[in-house]
Parts: C-alpha cells; structure tokens; sequence
C-alpha cells in the first residue's frame, strides 16, 4: 500500500480509513474531524455558579460545546449556522419542521470538555483530543461572540467554572450536531 507523506485526503483505494479517524499507518488526520455540539429542545434552562444564575433562557435550545484540538473559527461558524438552523421544533402538523429560528426561542451555550472525551477503550474517559483551556476558551468565546451577533437571545454558562445546569428537556429531544 502507497505511503502518503502527511496528506490526509486520500481517495479510498490507496488508503483505509478507521472508523476512529486512524488511519492504517498510523496517521490521524485531526483536521478531517467536525466540530460537535449537543443540543437539547427545552421548555427553560439555566446555568448556575456559586450559587448565582448566570445565565438562563425560556423555550429554546440548550447547546452543550465541547472544544478540539483540531477545531476552528471556520468549523465553529459552520456549526452555529447549523444550531440556528436545525429543524427540531414542532410545526402545526406536529412535524419536526422549524428551527430555532422559526421558533424565536432562546439559545443558552454551555462549554463542556467532557463531550469531546474518547471513551472506546477501556472504563476511564480520554480527553487526549481536547483542545487546551486557554485554546477552548478563545474558540468558546468566539462561538458566543458570532452567536449574539446572529441571534438576539443568547445566554451562557461560564467557561471553566463548576456548573449546576437544569433543564426541561422538552420531547425528550437532543441531538448530536458535526459541522
């Protein structure tokens, strides 16, 4: 099998990619990965720290971010278009057909790093693939900055701080986002 010298798009006759993004000899192309984000459609949320809410939304979206080492300004773009844009919320046929968007609804943005954990291997999670703090603030903070430029009711949680999230999942209905 050809050896190719650090390029990461390949057609797939000259190398198999793995499932987990290795691929056979031994390369991992990190810039192939999507950014992620969990959404869950609420009927409220809130974020609290020390014991003071810090941020909180009505009907809406609860968005929990988890940054990777491979992730961007262009990936985080395309996510949010995708969050604002995802058809989750009921129309009058009952139909997932609107958007948060369509709907007006709140969007309160939680970073978690523990979303973007490894665990395939073994009982203990892996956060190798985990951006460093002051990297997934930088990016954290931009997704917020774009996202309270497009949208007029954002809220957030507090990067790196010990969070107390509540919610009512309205469905139950949450979704992985990739972009």
């Amino acid at each position: 099998m050809p050896q190719l010298s650090g390029a990461c798009h390949a057609s797939s006759d000259l190398l198999r990619v793995k499932t987990d993004g290795a691929r056979e000899n031994g390369e991992n192309c990190e810039s192939d990965k999507t950014m992620k984000g969990l959404i869950q459609r609420v009927t409220q949320a809130s974020v609290t720290v020390d014991g003071k809410v810090v941020g909180e939304i009505g009907p809406g979206l609860l968005l929990l971010l988890g940054v990777e080492k491979a992730d961007d300004e262009a990936k985080a773009d395309k996510l949010l278009q995708k969050v604002l844009s995802y058809r989750v919320f009921e129309d009058d046929a009952g139909r997932m057909n609107l958007s948060l968007k369509d709907v007006q609804g709140g969007l309160l943005i939680v970073s978690q790093f523990t979303l973007v954990a490894d665990t395939r291997k073994g009982l203990r999670p892996s956060f190798s693939s985990g951006a460093t703090p002051a990297a997934g603030e930088r990016l954290y903070d931009y997704f917020v900055k774009q996202a309270r430029g497009q949208w007029p009711s954002v809220a957030t949680g507090r990067f790196g701080a010990d969070m107390k999230v509540a919610l009512i999942n309205d469905g139950p209905v949450t979704f992985l986002l990739e972009a």
